[in-house]
């Protein structure tokens, strides 16, 4: 088969297109037929060697295609039937995903355990369904599992354009939920009050808090914080007396300053989200079949080209998930 592989750790280029030995589906397990594929930040980290993974390997969390073979014990499903995939690996308290522990999806083909497939409805677009599953089970978990916003809240979402910020803002539209949504690119702001966002801030030019607190005179019920040292000290300011701040994350470090006297004062709560469960991922999923929430793909690439899906998702310029094509 033809599959998107890493030999050693590094920059796009280090994405080789190549043939791979094709996998055979064992005993419980599913072996599907890729016909679409979406990066993640966990495949620019995972690529960049953080964490540095045995070599080679296929990257990859999100994926949906047809069924190609059963292994032995495996019912409810046949060949031919159009699957989405569930990234998420629930190991008693904790959650792995595809692709970072063992080979993913940007292949032609993957066996996987059958209970990490399910049905495809004829409606739902394989990109589509590519694009919603790890970033729409962790915005789930984040801000319903969690209970970390509930009707008539107005929540802050750091980074609208990425995977989990748009999907936290598409479940906060579906919920009832008012959205602060920030970026850096006049474009995407533009785009996301196109979209229904109430109130849009660049977060380079303009005062975050001071936007926050005039759209809501308290401030934020929730903050959704995915960002890290760049956005903490705001996202602490920004956040009401009583308020929360709920976390995945931290794409600029995971060392920022505490600021510890704003959790007692503000009588705040914190909640860490990892991921998602079975559930998780059926909560979400039952949205984006109700189309109660949208899926939004910034752009499509073919498998052969990658490498330059990742550079795409390197340069920040995204707005929605960035997918692979894998044709027949």
């Amino acid at each position: 088969m033809l599959a998107a592989r890493i030999h050693e750790d590094g920059g796009p280029e280090v994405v080789v297109v190549e043939e791979a030995p094709d996998p055979a589906a064992g005993p419980g397990e599913v072996l599907v037929r890729l016909r679409a594929a979406s990066l993640n930040h966990l495949d620019v980290w995972v690529r960049k060697g953080l964490p540095s993974v045995p070599k080679p390997r296929i990257l990859g969390a999100d994926g949906a295609g047809i069924v190609e073979a059963l292994g032995e014990g495996v019912t409810g499903f046949a060949v031919g039937d159009r699957v989405v995939l569930n990234p998420g690996l629930v190991h008693g308290d904790r959650v792995t995903v595809i692709g970072e522990h063992f080979d993913g999806t940007h292949a032609e083909l993957i066996a996987i355990a059958a209970e990490q497939v399910f049905h495809l409805d004829d409606g739902i677009a394989f990109e589509t369904a590519a694009a919603f599953p790890l970033v729409f089970e962790t915005a789930y978990r984040m801000l319903v599992t969690r209970e970390a916003v509930r009707e008539g809240d107005w929540a802050l979402i750091w980074g609208i354009g990425g995977g989990v910020a748009t999907a936290a803002f598409e479940l906060c539209r579906a919920f009832g939920v008012r959205t602060i949504v920030t970026s850096g690119s006049p474009e995407k702001l533009a785009s996301a009050r196109e979209w229904g966002a109430d109130v849009v801030v660049n977060h380079y030019e303009d005062d975050v808090v001071q936007a926050v607190k005039e759209a809501t005179d308290h401030g934020a019920d929730v903050v959704v914080e995915t960002v890290g040292e760049a956005t903490w000290t705001r996202s602490l300011a920004a956040v009401r007396p009583f308020g929360r701040v709920v976390v995945c994350g931290a794409t600029t470090g995971p060392n920022p300053p505490a600021q510890l006297h704003r959790l007692w004062w503000k009588q705040l709560t914190l909640l860490g989200s990892t991921m998602g469960t079975r559930e998780d991922f059926l909560g979400a999923y039952g949205l984006v079949r109700q189309g109660r929430v949208r899926v939004h793909v910034d752009s499509v690439f073919p498998l052969r080209d990658a490498a330059a899906a990742h550079e795409r998702l390197d340069s920040g310029a995204q707005l929605g998930k960035v997918v692979l094509s894998i044709p027949d």
